[in-house]
C-alpha cells in the first residue's frame, strides 16, 4: 500500500475508536473491552479481514505502549502523594503478585491440561493490575484517598514484578538447565537495576526539567518523551525492568516543581491514550473468535476464581500487618483490574517456546474480559457499598466572577480534602503564566501566598486572570478537582 492509503487507514481507525470510546463510554463498558473488540472485528475472523498473527510485533507494540501508559501514570502523581502509601504498596507489588501467580497457577493446573510450569506461567501473566484500568478509572472515582492512591502506586510496582516472573517462567520452561535460583535470581536483579536506574534518571530529569529555560518550552514534550525513553531503554539494556525505571523517571518529573508540569500531563494523556488504543486493537487482532470455544468454560471458571476468591486473598497476606480494616482490604481486593498487562504477557509467551502457548493466550483474554467487565463497572458501586466513598466535591458553577478589574477577572476556588491540590504547594499548581493567586483565606485570616506555601483543606483561592483566559482557567480548575 502507498503512504496515503495507510495514512487513510490509520486515520480511518484512530477516528473509529473515538466514537467506540464515546458509546463504550455512554454504555458503561470499559474502553478497553470495546477496542479489544474493534481489533477482533477487523481481524482476519471479522469483517475486516486483517490476517494478522505477528506475536512478536504485537509484543513490541505493547511494550511501548505500556511504557507510554506507565510514564504517563507517574508524571500525573507525584512522589509527595504517594509515601504515605509506599509500604503496603510494595507488599501488593511484590507479596501480593506471587501470591496471585502461585494461587492461579494451582487453580490453572485443575482447570486447563497445563504442566505445573506452564500453569505458574498463566498465574505469573494475570498476576498484576494494569496501569491503563487502574488510573483511568481511578482517575473519574471518588474513592477514598489513600485506598485510590495505594492502588495507583501498587499497579506502578507490580507490572514489573509480574514481567521478570513471566520472562523467569518462560526461560525455566525452555531451558532444562534454568532452575528455582535462577528466576528468584532473575527478579531480583530486573527489579534492583530498575530501581537504581529509575533512582538515578530521575534524580537527573528532577533536575534538568526544574532548569529548563523559557525559550524551549515547545520542546518540553520533545525532553520529557526522551527521558522516558532513555530510561526505560537504558534499564532494559543492563538487563533491568525498563517499566519500573520508566514509572519511576515519570514520578519524578511529575514530583517536580515546574512552569511547564501541565502542558506535559495534557500531552501525556494523550499519548497514553494513543498507546491504549493502539496496544488494545493491535491485540485483539490477535485474539481469532474460532479458538476461543475449547478454553471458555475454564477460562470463565479461572477468572471467576481470580475475581472472588484469589485476589482478596493475595491482597490479605500482602496487607495483614497493615493498618487497612477488613471493608478496605474488601475493596483492595475487588479492585484488581486485569486489562493490557496481562495480554502484552500473553504476548511473551505466544512468541516462545511454551508449548501450549495459544491456550495461555486464549485463556488470558477470557480473564482479562471478566475482569474489566465486572469489576470496572462495579467498582464505585462496591466502594459506595462499603462506606469507602467520599463525598462528590462541590462544584463552583461560574468560577469567573466580573468585577471592576478591566481586563482582569477575579476567581473563587473552594478547596476540598479530595481535591488532587490538596497538600500541593502553590508553585506546583499548573496556572497559566499571567495568571496567579491573589490572595489565599484560611480559617477567617487571609495568607499572601508565596511559591512554598502548601494548599490545605478549607482553603479558598482567589485567583487573578485575563478574562480571555475563561475557559483555560475553567480547565484548570476541573483538573484540580480531580482525584489524583
Amino acid at each position: 500500500m502507498d503512504v496515503g492509503t495507510v495514512l487513510l487507514l490509520v486515520g480511518a481507525i484512530l477516528a473509529g475508536s473515538i466514537v467506540v470510546a464515546l458509546g463504550a463510554a455512554r454504555v458503561g463498558v470499559p474502553s478497553l473491552v470495546a477496542f479489544l473488540a474493534l481489533g477482533m472485528l477487523l481481524g482476519s475472523d471479522g469483517p475486516g479481514g486483517i490476517d494478522f498473527d505477528n506475536a512478536e510485533l504485537a509484543r513490541a507494540v505493547g511494550v511501548a505502549g505500556l511504557a507510554a501508559i506507565l510514564y504517563e501514570g507517574g508524571l500525573s502523581t507525584s512522589w509527595r502523594r504517594l509515601r504515605g502509601v509506599a509500604v503496603p504498596a510494595a507488599l501488593l507489588s511484590t507479596v501480593g503478585v506471587v501470591a496471585t501467580a502461585i494461587l492461579t497457577g494451582a487453580a490453572a493446573y485443575v482447570l486447563f491440561d497445563l504442566s505445573w510450569l506452564e500453569s505458574v506461567l498463566l498465574g505469573a501473566v494475570v498476576a498484576s493490575t494494569d496501569a491503563a484500568a487502574v488510573f483511568a478509572t481511578l482517575r473519574y472515582t471518588n474513592i477514598r484517598r489513600r485506598i485510590a492512591r495505594t492502588l495507583e502506586a501498587e499497579t506502578g510496582g507490580n507490572d514489573p514484578v509480574a514481567i521478570a516472573l513471566t520472562i523467569g517462567l518462560i526461560d525455566w520452561i525452555e531451558k532444562p538447565s534454568f532452575a528455582f535460583p535462577d528466576l528468584l535470581l532473575l527478579v531480583v536483579r530486573q527489579l534492583f537495576l530498575g530501581l537504581v536506574v529509575g533512582v538515578a534518571l530521575g534524580a537527573l530529569a528532577m533536575w534538568v526539567f526544574a532548569r529548563l529555560p523559557h525559550s524551549i518550552g515547545a520542546f518540553v514534550p520533545v525532553a520529557s518523551v526522551a527521558a522516558g525513553a532513555l530510561s526505560f531503554g537504558t534499564a532494559d539494556v543492563i538487563g533491568g525492568s525498563g517499566f519500573l525505571a520508566v514509572f519511576l523517571v515519570g514520578l519524578a518529573v511529575g514530583s517536580t516543581p515546574s512552569r511547564y508540569r501541565r502542558q506535559l500531563v495534557a500531552f501525556h494523556e494523550g499519548l497514553a491514550f494513543l498507546a491504549q488504543v493502539t496496544m488494545f486493537i493491535v491485540l485483539g487482532l490477535l485474539v481469532f473468535p474460532n479458538d476461543l470455544p475449547p478454553v471458555a468454560l475454564p477460562g470463565l471458571a479461572l477468572a471467576a476464581l481470580l475475581v472472588i476468591v484469589i485476589r482478596p486473598l493475595a491482597v490479605w497476606l500482602a496487607t495483614v500487618a497493615s493498618n487497612f480494616t477488613l471493608r478496605e482490604q474488601a475493596l483492595l481486593g475487588w479492585a484488581g483490574l486485569r486489562g493490557a498487562v496481562p495480554i502484552v504477557l500473553a504476548t511473551f509467551v505466544l512468541s516462545s517456546e511454551v508449548g501450549e502457548a495459544e491456550t495461555i493466550f486464549n485463556a488470558v483474554f477470557f480473564v482479562v474480559v471478566v475482569s474489566a467487565l465486572l469489576q470496572g463497572t462495579t467498582l464505585e458501586w462496591i466502594a459506595t457499598r462499603l462506606d469507602l466513598v467520599d463525598p462528590q466535591p462541590a462544584v463552583v458553577a461560574a468560577p469567573l466572577e466580573v468585577d471592576a478589574l478591566g481586563s482582569l477577572a477575579l476567581a473563587e476556588f473552594d478547596v476540598a480534602g479530595d481535591h488532587a491540590i490538596a497538600g500541593a504547594a502553590v508553585r506546583e499548581l499548573g496556572l497559566p503564566r499571567s495568571a496567579l493567586i491573589a490572595v489565599l483565606a484560611r480559617h477567617g485570616e487571609t495568607i499572601p501566598p508565596r511559591g512554598t506555601t502548601v494548599i490545605e483543606a478549607g482553603d479558598r483561592l482567589f485567583v487573578l486572570a485575563p478574562r480571555a483566559l475563561r475557559a483555560e482557567l475553567e480547565d484548570v480548575f476541573a483538573r484540580w478537582r480531580r482525584r489524583v
